[in-house]
């Protein structure tokens, strides 16, 4: 006799939860209200830098430019939180700890590149014109 498996029986689940081997816990996934604060203070992050630059408010190039730069920051933090759903909680901390490894990285390679390329240009030998043309 072949036995079929009726729903809510002992089974593996069916749905979609079960598709990976567990289902999703309760506050995996946001909702209405914070995917709507997420885009709106996304909105608002775009639109100051926008503002900043089309306006010319800020007089001086260098403190617009981090102006922005602050804001883009704290943009990919917006993200994080509200569309990726990243917190130090979510699967015990390691999602957390591995953005903290990234970054960590991604600022040693920038901090690095750039102080290469600074000490480079600092302690190149210089050249005169008539030494760059004779060079093939």
């Amino acid at each position: 006799m072949s036995q079929v498996a009726e729903p809510g029986s002992a089974r593996e689940p069916q749905g979609h939860g079960g598709a990976h081997g567990e289902p999703h816990s309760p506050g995996a996934h946001g909702t209405f209200r914070s995917y709507t604060t997420g885009f709106v203070l996304s909105v608002v992050l775009t639109a100051i830098p926008f503002w900043l630059v089309m306006g010319d408010v800020l007089s001086d190039r260098l403190s617009t430019s981090l102006v922005i730069m602050a804001l883009a920051a704290v943009q990919i933090v917006v993200h994080m939180i509200y569309f990726l759903h990243m917190n130090t909680k979510s699967e015990g901390g390691w999602t957390f700890l591995s953005l903290l490894f990234t970054l960590t990285l991604v600022v040693i390679t920038l901090v690095g590149s750039i102080w290469v390329m600074y000490h480079l240009d600092r302690n190149m030998m210089p050249m005169s014109p008539h030494e760059a043309l004779q060079k093939p």
